[in-house]
Parts: C-alpha cells; sequence; structure tokens
C-alpha cells in the first residue's frame, strides 16, 4: 500500500512538472510574438563594434529594415561608443512608428568613394512619426575633406555629402543630439523638391569648426509646420536658412554663436520657386555673427516669388554684423547677368523690439529693388548701436516702404 501512494505521488509530481513547464514554454512563444509589434533593436548585437575603426554600415541599415518593417513602436539603439558608418538609407514607409536613439557616436565616413553622387550621409525618405533623439553625436568628421570643397571658387562646384536629409517626412521629432562637424550641410529638410511636414527640433546642437566651408547648419525648403527650439547652432554658413516653398515655421529660444545668421534665402536662383511666407522667428541671441536676420534674392532671380508676413521678434544681438539686413542683390560669385532685375516681391515684414550691438556701423540695411521696393516693413523698438568707435551707428534704406516707432533714432528708416 505504501509503495503504491509512493508511486501515486512520483506520478502527480511529475504531471505537474509537465503542465508547469509547457505553461512556460508557452509563455515565452507568447512573448516572442508578442515583441514584434514593439521591439529594440541594438546594433551591437547586430554585429556593430564601437571602436571607431570598423565599418558599422550593414548592422545599422539590419537594424533599420527590422525596426521599419515590424508594427508598433519599435526603437533602433546606437549604444556608447564610436561607430564608423557610410552612407545609411532609411527608407519607408514603415509598418509602426520608429526611434532612434542614439546614445553614442556616429562617425561618417571620409571615404567619399563610399557616397554616391550627390549623395547624403544619412538620407531618410518618405518615414512618418519618426523621433531620433539621445546624448550621442551625428559627426560628420568634415575637417578631413574640407579641403576638397570649391564651391567658393566654383559656381557649380562639386557637394560633398550634406549630414541629415529628409525628404517626405511627416511628424518627426529630432531632439537633443549633436550635429558636429558636417562635410556639407548639417540638417536639411526636402532637397528642391521634396516636402516635409511637421517637424519638431528640440535641444539640439549644430556646431562646426570657425572655418568650414559650407557648413549650413538647418536649411529647409518646400516644407511647411517646422519648430526649432531651445537649440544651439555654430557654423561657418547660414545658421538657419529658407530656400522657396517654405511656410508656417516658428523659431524659439535659439543661441547663434557664429556663421551667417538667419537667413531666407537666397531666392531666385531656379525658375518656378513657390513664395516664402508665415515665418516667425523670436526670443533668439545673435552672438558674433557676420548677419544677423537676412532676407536674401539674386539680382537677377530667374523665379517671380513672394516673401511675406515675416515676424522677426526679441532677438538680442552681441557684437553681430549686419544685425537686420534686406539684401535684394544678391550676387555671389560675380556670375549675375543683370543688374536690378529682380522678380523677388519681399511685403510685410517685422522686425521688432532687435537691441544689442553691431559689429558694423550699418545696423540697418534695407537694400530693396527699384523696380519691385519692399513695402509694408515696420520697424518698431529697433536699438542696436554699434560698438566700434571709429563711426557711428547708421542706417541704409534704399526702395524700402513702411513705418518706424521706438526705434534708435539713427535706425528711423522711415
Amino acid at each position: 500500500m505504501a509503495c503504491t501512494n509512493n508511486a501515486m505521488r512520483a506520478l502527480f509530481l511529475l504531471v505537474l512538472f509537465c503542465i508547469v513547464h509547457g505553461e512556460k514554454e508557452e509563455s515565452k512563444g507568447i512573448d516572442a510574438k508578442a515583441s514584434r509589434p514593439g521591439g529594440s533593436f541594438d546594433i551591437t548585437k547586430l554585429g556593430a563594434s564601437g571602436n571607431g575603426k570598423t565599418d558599422s554600415t550593414k548592422a545599422v541599415q539590419e537594424a533599420w529594415a527590422s525596426a521599419c518593417g515590424d508594427t508598433g513602436k519599435q526603437t533602433i539603439l546606437i549604444p556608447k561608443g564610436d561607430f564608423l558608418v557610410g552612407q545609411l538609407n532609411f527608407t519607408g514607409p514603415c509598418k509602426g512608428d520608429v526611434t532612434i536613439h542614439v546614445d553614442g557616436n556616429l562617425l561618417a565616413t571620409m571615404d567619399l568613394s563610399q557616397y554616391k553622387e550627390h549623395g547624403n550621409w544619412i538620407e531618410i525618405l518618405r518615414v512618418d512619426n519618426l523621433v531620433i533623439t539621445g546624448k550621442g553625436n551625428l559627426d560628420g568628421l568634415g575637417p578631413a575633406v574640407w579641403s576638397k570643397n570649391s564651391c567658393a571658387k566654383k559656381y557649380d562646384c562639386k557637394i560633398l555629402p550634406n549630414s541629415l536629409v529628409m525628404d517626405f517626412v511627416n511628424n518627426e521629432e529630432v531632439s537633443g543630439v549633436t550635429l558636429l562637424n558636417s562635410k556639407f550641410f548639417h540638417m536639411k529638410f526636402a532637397r528642391e523638391m521634396y516636402q516635409c511636414k511637421d517637424m519638431l527640433i528640440k535641444d539640439v546642437t549644430v556646431t562646426a569648426l570657425g572655418d568650414s566651408p559650407n557648413t549650413d547648419g538647418i536649411h529647409m525648403g518646400d516644407s511647411s509646420g517646422i519648430t526649432i527650439t531651445n537649440t544651439v547652432i555654430s557654423v561657418s554658413d547660414d545658421c538657419i536658412s529658407f530656400s522657396p516653398g517654405t511656410s508656417k515655421v516658428n523659431i524659439t529660444g535659439v543661441t547663434y554663436g557664429s556663421g551667417h545668421g538667419i537667413s531666407i534665402g537666397s531666392l531666385g536662383r531656379y525658375k518656378d520657386e513657390k513664395d516664402d511666407t508665415n515665418i516667425n522667428v523670436k526670443d533668439c541671441t545673435l552672438k558674433k555673427t557676420t548677419f544677423g536676420v537676412r532676407i536674401k534674392a539674386y539680382e537677377d532671380a530667374a523665379s517671380v516669388l513672394t516673401v511675406s508676413k515675416i515676424h522677426y521678434e526679441n532677438i538680442k544681438m552681441e557684437d553681430s554684423a549686419n544685425p537686420i539686413f534686406i539684401d535684394m542683390k544678391y550676387c555671389p560669385n560675380k556670375l549675375c547677368t543683370a543688374n536690378d532685375a529682380s522678380k523677388v516681391t519681399v511685403k510685410d515684414v517685422t522686425f521688432k523690439n532687435i537691441t544689442g550691438t553691431s559689429s558694423t556701423p550699418e545696423a540697418v540695411s534695407l537694400l530693396c529693388s527699384a523696380k519691385i521696393p519692399c513695402t509694408g516693413v515696420t520697424m518698431d523698438d529697433i536699438n542696436v548701436e554699434y560698438s566700434g568707435t571709429n563711426n557711428k551707428t547708421m542706417a541704409i534704406c534704399t526702395n524700402a516702404k513702411g513705418s518706424t516707432k521706438g526705434c534708435l533714432k539713427e535706425l528711423a528708416c522711415f
């Protein structure tokens, strides 16, 4: 009887073990299936090496293919380390929402042969709801190739790779990361035809060495619904620039440490360009920039277009050159074929509470076209003084019409 009881007890324990073990295995299967609608892809687990020398392009592209191909919320993790990569193409549409979390440093290869002609380093195409965030760096390693940039001497120069370019991208956020020493532009929304909508850039740092050529900070064109806030930009060209077709832009709390300031344009270089409208810049500081807030159009512009509803407010200049500048006679490389032949209309532009110091005597320059004068220019509370001692603060205003209120008397154009 005792033997029978022991046998029954052993059989019961065996059955119980099988049931529990089976439930665990089933649970694992369920978890594995459930991980697909929301997963994480660490590039080091896909073969990437953070030693700064090994090519990790394949691992990063594999992570993108997996994340973009899965439903739900997917994360690509760039952990701490230095990851050397070549040209990256993040193409959608994706089945879910992808976040690229950058804790480490992505380094752009210095081998220009790895970039297709007119290629970019990181190109994002047809992706919605993308987030790029973290405290890491996107390092273009530009100093190694800047000497190959001939754009200052040759108008139709060979363009070096831009760092981060987005085409047909909607509802994207870029936050926290640093873009460093791009070979050409650091961040670009759309090539000349491709549209981006509803983009947020916040808490981003964009930095390039002072002698870097054409290292524009953030450039946008043919795009709308762009917000840039709490960002620091120090480059050697336009800090933020707007090509034709830009609208509904809000820029707040940005500090510009060097570069050419905030530029609308250049405009009119190509045929069939679209209007720029509804651009608002507020609560910004410009430190020792070559220009402050600027609108520039080719003197022999090929397009008929309009710049309107532009608003600059609460802008502090700290020894910046040319703080307020409208230039309808823009002509780089001296290649313009006609004088005062611009077809660009500038109207309804407001400068409000612009204060600080200028490193040039000309604190205000409104150089508009006699053929198409600037109209509706409002200047309220403009108090920027020349910081030097060899001249006096002045304004140069030609072919501009508008109103002045509360301005330094030397800057009262109207």
